[in-house]
């Protein structure tokens, strides 16, 4: 694809962005959770069913809690940042106007999703009685693309950014649609992420058309230089560590004896996928290399042979 063929997705975010077509949801006080068991493995572990069964609504709540905060922090600091520079033609890579416009409807976006999630927060609160234990001041990606801009040469660090947040937007899209189909949890909250998702489709394939654009111009030099720091992104993205800090945190606020609490220490101190191409998040960044054209390049396969099946 090349910048003149780009097509802008206006008429459809007109019609169907949850901006402008989603009454607020209310969280409803039923018995259904708030937040999936699946995705907190601490209130499923043997050490805790054993010990501390009663702080599973208490840990779900906390762990909803920060899944709002790491959903704040990506659309406001990394997605709006990225994007509103796009919109604003202050972006090192120059794209026409149609991909621009198309960029500052996924501010608004990003933007809204922020103040829904935080609604959520509020509406839990207010509902459980439960405020929030001390959350993480950045996520994966905070540490991540720095870490991957920093080892490009300045004419490529524009490049990196986009290519590194086309990437995790392609990942959040495929975790936000595992949570809307959990039934177990409340229906508005499945609601939320199904708006989300609404918004996060057509947001992926944006992304995915833009470093398809740049892709198309990329000389053989610079596209080497991009394939060899992609792993060290990816690697340090799909770290374990800021989730276990917020664990270990959950763990000492509870209201357990100390031999419980120094047994979940120790399980969470050993729970990780590895990075590999068994992460549960791989295939969604693989995915992403395929649609984007990046994995037509020899170099890119090369660079990635690590998580490719």
């Amino acid at each position: 694809m090349n910048a003149a063929d780009y097509q802008s997705f206006a008429e459809t975010w007109e019609s169907r962005a949850t901006i402008r077509t989603r009454p607020r949801r209310i969280l409803e006080n039923d018995e259904k959770l708030i937040y999936p068991l699946s995705r907190q493995p601490l209130v499923l572990s043997d050490t805790f069913l054993r010990g501390c069964p009663e702080q599973r609504d208490f840990a779900l709540v906390q762990t909803l809690y920060k899944f709002i905060n790491d959903v704040v922090i990506f659309e406001t600091e990394i997605v709006d940042k990225t994007a509103r520079n796009i919109a604003k033609n202050r972006f090192p890579v120059a794209f026409p106007f149609a991909c621009r416009y198309d960029a500052m409807t996924v501010v608004v976006d990003e933007d809204y999703h922020a103040l829904v999630a935080m609604d959520f927060m509020q509406q839990t609160i207010a509902m459980t009685g439960i405020a929030p234990i001390e959350l993480p001041d950045e996520i994966e990606l905070s540490r991540a693309i720095p870490a991957a801009v920093a080892l490009a040469p300045e004419h490529l660090r524009g490049v990196i950014e986009l290519i590194c947040v086309a990437i995790a937007e392609n990942t959040v899209t495929g975790d936000v649609a595992a949570f809307a189909k959990d039934d177990t949890v409340k229906q508005s909250i499945k609601g939320l992420m199904a708006d989300h998702l609404l918004d996060e489709g057509r947001h992926s394939g944006f992304w995915s058309r833009l470093v398809r654009i740049y892709w198309h111009t990329a000389n053989e030099d610079d596209r080497q230089c991009i394939a060899q720091i992609l792993p060290v992104f990816i690697g340090q993205y799909l770290t374990h560590d800021i989730q276990k800090s917020f664990d270990l945190r959950l763990i000492a606020s509870m209201q357990i004896s100390d031999t419980a609490r120094s047994a979940l220490n120790s399980e969470v101190s050993a729970m990780a996928f590895p990075i590999s191409r068994h992460h549960p998040l791989v295939a969604n960044i693989v995915r992403f290399f395929r649609s984007s054209s990046l994995l037509d390049s020899p170099c890119i396969q090369s660079a990635l042979s690590d998580y490719l099946v």
